[in-house]
């Protein structure tokens, strides 16, 4: 039987995602803000909510915020990682409530073991995972969410956004097969025509 991972990373179970009150208000005003910004919200609710979420591309700072409210309005349970400097007080709290899991950039060996324990460990988890790891201009994603959903055993579900239709939502599901190089090529197709909020950032 093997052993947990040491220092194995935290999350917090009731987030803005699933708080009763808090979250039909929030989704509610969500819905509002994306109609009256002209964004459409691309996708319906998911009832198996068990997969790796990535969202691309990520070029501003604004891709967060405008993520969120979709999530919220497509009533997704969301958890998402984020540099540890993120988490430090006194904003902590409020960023595990966000959905937020607090990673340690420098610790970066064991960081795809521990998530995948979280995937063991609960029957219904999302992890929202940028596959540019920045907003900058990038040539290669990084693997992590990749590995994350091939050694949990589930699917890689892909989000994006696109400001030219003004619509962000999600696309397909994707079942890694093992072979990294082959799958995330054919992952980033669906990627090439989406465009980022600030072109000049997009790879």
């Amino acid at each position: 039987m093997s052993e947990k991972p040491k220092n194995t990373i935290k999350i917090m179970q009731k987030t803005v995602f699933n708080t009763p009150v808090v979250t039909p208000v929030l989704r509610a005003i969500s819905s509002a803000f994306l109609h009256f910004a002209g964004w459409r919200a691309i996708g319906k609710r998911i009832e198996n909510q068990r997969f790796v979420l990535i969202g691309a591309p990520h070029t501003s700072n604004w891709d967060f915020p405008l993520m969120l409210m979709v999530v919220l309005k497509l009533e997704l349970k969301l958890h998402w990682m984020g540099k540890s400097s993120l988490f430090m007080f006194p904003f902590g709290s409020i960023m595990r409530w966000l959905g937020g899991i607090a990673i340690d950039r420098s610790q970066h060996h064991g960081v795809v073991d521990q998530v995948v324990q979280q995937y063991k460990d609960n029957p219904q988890m999302v992890v929202l995972v940028p596959p540019e790891g920045t907003r900058s201009k990038v040539k290669e994603w990084k693997t992590g969410f990749y590995h994350i959903a091939n050694n949990a055993g589930v699917p890689i579900l892909m989000g994006y956004l696109d400001v030219a239709k003004k619509e962000a939502g999600l696309a397909d599901f994707f079942y890694p097969t093992g072979m990294i190089e082959q799958d995330i090529s054919e992952i980033r197709k669906f990627y090439k025509d989406k465009r980022g909020i600030k072109r000049q950032n997009a790879d």
